[in-house]
Protein backbone atom coordinates (compact mmCIF):
# COMPACT_ATOMS: atom_id res chain seq x y z
CA UNK A 1 0.00 0.00 0.00
CA UNK A 2 1.31 3.35 -1.00
CA UNK A 3 1.35 5.80 1.71
CA UNK A 4 2.79 8.86 0.29
CA UNK A 5 0.58 11.99 -0.71
CA UNK A 6 -0.32 12.46 -4.90
CA UNK A 7 -0.08 15.57 -6.60
CA UNK A 8 -1.02 17.33 -9.59
CA UNK A 9 1.09 19.96 -11.05
CA UNK A 10 0.74 21.31 -14.57
CA UNK A 11 3.18 22.95 -16.69
CA UNK A 12 5.40 20.66 -14.01
CA UNK A 13 8.55 20.50 -16.76
CA UNK A 14 10.07 23.74 -16.21
CA UNK A 15 10.07 26.85 -14.46
CA UNK A 16 8.27 27.36 -11.27
CA UNK A 17 6.25 24.33 -11.90
CA UNK A 18 9.07 22.39 -11.86
CA UNK A 19 10.80 23.96 -9.12
CA UNK A 20 7.23 23.19 -7.02
CA UNK A 21 7.45 19.77 -8.56
CA UNK A 22 11.35 19.29 -7.17
CA UNK A 23 9.94 20.80 -3.39
CA UNK A 24 6.92 18.10 -3.08
CA UNK A 25 9.56 15.31 -4.34
CA UNK A 26 11.25 16.30 -1.61
CA UNK A 27 8.48 16.13 0.65
CA UNK A 28 8.12 12.38 -0.46
CA UNK A 29 5.28 13.55 -2.78
CA UNK A 30 4.30 11.11 -5.63
CA UNK A 31 3.78 13.35 -8.79
CA UNK A 32 1.97 13.71 -12.06
CA UNK A 33 3.46 16.08 -14.14
CA UNK A 34 2.53 17.76 -17.45
CA UNK A 35 4.03 19.32 -20.31
CA UNK A 36 3.70 20.66 -23.67
CA UNK A 37 6.90 19.03 -24.82
CA UNK A 38 9.11 15.99 -24.35
CA UNK A 39 10.97 17.36 -21.86
CA UNK A 40 8.53 16.66 -19.41
CA UNK A 41 9.74 13.15 -19.54
CA UNK A 42 13.54 14.41 -18.35
CA UNK A 43 11.61 16.27 -15.82
CA UNK A 44 10.19 13.19 -14.62
CA UNK A 45 13.38 10.80 -14.41
CA UNK A 46 15.32 13.91 -12.45
CA UNK A 47 12.42 13.78 -9.89
CA UNK A 48 12.37 10.33 -9.41
CA UNK A 49 15.37 10.58 -8.17
CA UNK A 50 14.25 11.82 -4.62
CA UNK A 51 12.60 8.05 -4.49
CA UNK A 52 9.06 9.48 -5.36
CA UNK A 53 6.71 7.50 -8.58
CA UNK A 54 6.43 10.06 -11.11
CA UNK A 55 4.11 10.31 -13.73
CA UNK A 56 5.08 12.31 -16.80
CA UNK A 57 2.24 13.41 -19.04
CA UNK A 58 3.00 15.09 -22.17
CA UNK A 59 -0.16 16.84 -23.37
CA UNK A 60 -1.76 20.25 -25.13
CA UNK A 61 -3.74 21.28 -22.40
CA UNK A 62 -5.25 24.21 -24.42
CA UNK A 63 -7.70 21.52 -25.99
CA UNK A 64 -10.49 19.33 -24.28
CA UNK A 65 -8.37 16.17 -25.31
CA UNK A 66 -5.34 17.22 -23.81
CA UNK A 67 -7.24 17.84 -20.49
CA UNK A 68 -8.55 14.59 -20.98
CA UNK A 69 -5.26 12.75 -21.26
CA UNK A 70 -4.08 14.43 -17.55
CA UNK A 71 -7.60 13.66 -16.23
CA UNK A 72 -7.30 10.01 -16.90
CA UNK A 73 -3.50 9.84 -15.66
CA UNK A 74 -5.34 10.84 -12.39
CA UNK A 75 -7.77 8.35 -12.37
CA UNK A 76 -5.62 5.79 -13.56
CA UNK A 77 -3.78 6.10 -10.35
CA UNK A 78 -6.20 4.85 -8.25
CA UNK A 79 -5.74 7.30 -5.57
CA UNK A 80 -7.00 10.69 -4.35
CA UNK A 81 -5.24 13.65 -5.25
CA UNK A 82 -4.13 15.44 -2.40
CA UNK A 83 -2.50 18.28 -4.11
CA UNK A 84 -3.72 20.40 -7.75
CA UNK A 85 -1.66 22.99 -8.76
CA UNK A 86 -2.39 24.42 -11.56
CA UNK A 87 0.52 26.27 -13.19
CA UNK A 88 0.78 25.91 -16.79
CA UNK A 89 0.01 28.98 -18.88
CA UNK A 90 1.51 30.91 -21.99
CA UNK A 91 1.74 34.85 -22.28
CA UNK A 92 1.91 36.72 -25.55
CA UNK A 93 3.77 39.99 -26.61
CA UNK A 94 3.05 41.88 -28.97
CA UNK A 95 -0.08 44.52 -30.33
CA UNK A 96 -3.20 43.21 -29.69
CA UNK A 97 -4.48 43.89 -33.54
CA UNK A 98 -1.07 42.85 -34.66
CA UNK A 99 -1.44 39.43 -33.76
CA UNK A 100 -3.73 36.74 -35.04
CA UNK A 101 -6.64 36.15 -33.03
CA UNK A 102 -6.01 31.92 -33.18
CA UNK A 103 -3.15 32.94 -30.99
CA UNK A 104 -5.54 35.00 -28.29
CA UNK A 105 -7.66 31.91 -28.21
CA UNK A 106 -5.02 29.73 -27.42
CA UNK A 107 -4.15 31.59 -25.21
CA UNK A 108 -7.57 31.48 -23.07
CA UNK A 109 -8.37 28.40 -23.92
CA UNK A 110 -5.24 26.88 -22.15
CA UNK A 111 -5.06 29.54 -19.34
CA UNK A 112 -8.40 30.01 -18.55
CA UNK A 113 -10.01 26.74 -20.62
CA UNK A 114 -7.64 24.09 -18.50
CA UNK A 115 -8.06 25.68 -15.10
CA UNK A 116 -11.91 25.48 -15.39
CA UNK A 117 -12.45 22.14 -17.28
CA UNK A 118 -9.37 20.40 -14.59
CA UNK A 119 -11.55 22.04 -11.33
CA UNK A 120 -14.84 20.46 -12.86
CA UNK A 121 -13.37 17.54 -13.79
CA UNK A 122 -11.02 16.72 -10.46
CA UNK A 123 -12.52 18.41 -7.48
CA UNK A 124 -15.32 16.25 -7.18
CA UNK A 125 -13.01 14.05 -6.11
CA UNK A 126 -11.11 16.34 -3.31
CA UNK A 127 -14.01 16.50 -2.04
CA UNK A 128 -15.56 13.16 -1.62
CA UNK A 129 -12.40 12.63 -0.13
CA UNK A 130 -12.75 15.27 2.96
CA UNK A 131 -10.02 17.87 1.51
CA UNK A 132 -7.01 18.74 -0.84
CA UNK A 133 -5.02 21.36 -1.47
CA UNK A 134 -5.13 23.60 -5.04
CA UNK A 135 -2.73 26.24 -6.16
CA UNK A 136 -3.61 28.35 -9.01
CA UNK A 137 -0.29 29.87 -9.93
CA UNK A 138 -1.59 33.53 -11.13
CA UNK A 139 0.32 36.73 -11.57
CA UNK A 140 0.91 39.85 -10.65
CA UNK A 141 -0.16 40.71 -14.29
CA UNK A 142 -3.72 39.62 -12.98
CA UNK A 143 -3.90 43.30 -11.13
CA UNK A 144 -3.37 45.52 -13.65
CA UNK A 145 -3.73 46.43 -17.17
CA UNK A 146 -0.58 45.82 -19.35
CA UNK A 147 -0.62 46.71 -23.12
CA UNK A 148 1.02 44.89 -25.17
CA UNK A 149 0.15 41.66 -22.68
CA UNK A 150 -3.05 42.89 -23.30
CA UNK A 151 -4.97 39.15 -23.41
CA UNK A 152 -2.94 37.54 -20.80
CA UNK A 153 -3.29 39.70 -17.89
CA UNK A 154 -7.50 39.41 -18.11
CA UNK A 155 -6.84 35.22 -18.47
CA UNK A 156 -4.75 35.80 -15.01
CA UNK A 157 -7.15 37.49 -13.58
CA UNK A 158 -10.06 34.98 -14.55
CA UNK A 159 -7.67 32.35 -12.56
CA UNK A 160 -7.85 34.67 -9.52
CA UNK A 161 -11.22 35.55 -8.78
CA UNK A 162 -12.17 32.21 -9.78
CA UNK A 163 -10.29 30.86 -6.74
CA UNK A 164 -11.12 32.85 -4.65
CA UNK A 165 -15.13 32.02 -5.94
CA UNK A 166 -14.38 28.56 -5.49
CA UNK A 167 -13.20 28.87 -1.93
CA UNK A 168 -16.23 29.97 -0.86
CA UNK A 169 -18.21 27.57 -2.66
CA UNK A 170 -16.63 25.06 -1.16
CA UNK A 171 -16.33 26.63 2.42
CA UNK A 172 -16.42 23.49 4.88
CA UNK A 173 -15.65 20.94 2.59
CA UNK A 174 -11.58 20.78 3.59
CA UNK A 175 -10.71 21.47 -0.18
CA UNK A 176 -7.78 24.70 0.44
CA UNK A 177 -7.08 27.52 -1.99
CA UNK A 178 -3.74 29.48 -2.14
CA UNK A 179 -3.71 31.66 -5.08
CA UNK A 180 -0.11 32.95 -5.79
CA UNK A 181 0.91 35.79 -8.16
CA UNK A 182 4.63 35.74 -9.34
CA UNK A 183 6.11 39.12 -10.97
CA UNK A 184 8.05 38.56 -13.91
CA UNK A 185 10.74 35.44 -12.95
CA UNK A 186 13.76 34.07 -14.71
CA UNK A 187 12.11 31.50 -16.81
CA UNK A 188 11.81 30.60 -20.69
CA UNK A 189 8.00 32.23 -20.00
CA UNK A 190 8.70 35.87 -21.74
CA UNK A 191 11.04 34.19 -24.99
CA UNK A 192 8.30 31.76 -25.58
CA UNK A 193 5.73 34.40 -25.48
CA UNK A 194 8.18 36.60 -28.18
CA UNK A 195 9.52 39.13 -26.08
CA UNK A 196 12.62 38.01 -26.04
CA UNK A 197 14.19 41.01 -27.87
CA UNK A 198 12.73 43.58 -25.17
CA UNK A 199 13.79 44.26 -21.54
CA UNK A 200 11.57 41.33 -20.45
CA UNK A 201 13.42 38.94 -22.34
CA UNK A 202 16.86 39.46 -20.10
CA UNK A 203 16.48 37.14 -16.98
CA UNK A 204 18.91 39.29 -15.05
CA UNK A 205 16.75 41.22 -12.99
CA UNK A 206 13.83 38.95 -12.35
CA UNK A 207 12.96 36.86 -9.59
CA UNK A 208 14.54 33.64 -9.00
CA UNK A 209 11.72 30.35 -9.94
CA UNK A 210 13.05 28.75 -6.88
CA UNK A 211 12.46 31.61 -4.54
CA UNK A 212 8.84 32.09 -6.05
CA UNK A 213 8.18 28.39 -5.72
CA UNK A 214 8.87 27.89 -1.92
CA UNK A 215 7.08 31.12 -0.87
CA UNK A 216 3.91 29.46 -2.93
CA UNK A 217 4.64 25.84 -1.40
CA UNK A 218 5.55 27.38 1.93
CA UNK A 219 1.83 29.14 1.89
CA UNK A 220 0.16 26.69 0.55
CA UNK A 221 1.03 24.35 3.29
CA UNK A 222 0.42 26.92 5.62
CA UNK A 223 -3.14 27.73 4.50
CA UNK A 224 -2.70 31.27 3.13
CA UNK A 225 -5.19 32.37 0.83
CA UNK A 226 -3.22 34.49 -1.26
CA UNK A 227 0.10 35.97 -1.81
CA UNK A 228 2.45 37.81 -4.14
CA UNK A 229 6.02 35.86 -5.64
CA UNK A 230 9.03 37.70 -5.51
CA UNK A 231 11.52 40.32 -3.72
CA UNK A 232 10.66 43.16 -1.57
CA UNK A 233 10.23 45.22 -5.17
CA UNK A 234 7.71 42.62 -6.10
CA UNK A 235 5.92 43.19 -2.75
CA UNK A 236 5.78 46.81 -3.44
CA UNK A 237 4.07 46.53 -6.68
CA UNK A 238 1.53 44.35 -5.34
CA UNK A 239 0.81 46.54 -2.63
CA UNK A 240 0.45 49.62 -5.20
CA UNK A 241 -1.47 47.98 -7.69
CA UNK A 242 -4.01 47.58 -4.70
CA UNK A 243 -4.03 51.56 -4.63
CA UNK A 244 -4.13 52.70 -8.30
CA UNK A 245 -6.44 53.28 -10.52
CA UNK A 246 -6.70 51.37 -13.60
CA UNK A 247 -6.13 53.78 -15.86
CA UNK A 248 -2.65 54.81 -14.14
CA UNK A 249 -1.96 51.27 -13.91
CA UNK A 250 -2.18 51.12 -17.46
CA UNK A 251 0.25 53.70 -18.13
CA UNK A 252 3.09 52.96 -16.05
CA UNK A 253 5.41 49.47 -17.25
CA UNK A 254 5.27 46.72 -14.79
CA UNK A 255 7.06 43.64 -14.20
CA UNK A 256 4.70 41.11 -14.07
CA UNK A 257 4.76 37.64 -14.43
Amino acid sequence: MINRPLALITGGSAGIGLELARLMARDHYDLIITGASDRVHAAAAELEQEGVVVTPVQSDLSTKEGVDVVVAAVKHTGRPLDVLVLNAGIAIGGAFLDIELQRHLQLLDLNIGSTVRLCHALLPGMVENGGGKVLFVSSLSATTPIPYESVYGPSKAFMTSFGHGLREELRGTGVQFTLLHPGATATEFHARAGMGNTSFGDNSWKNDPAQVALQGYEALQAGVTSLVGGDEATQAAGREHKILAEEEKAKTPCANG
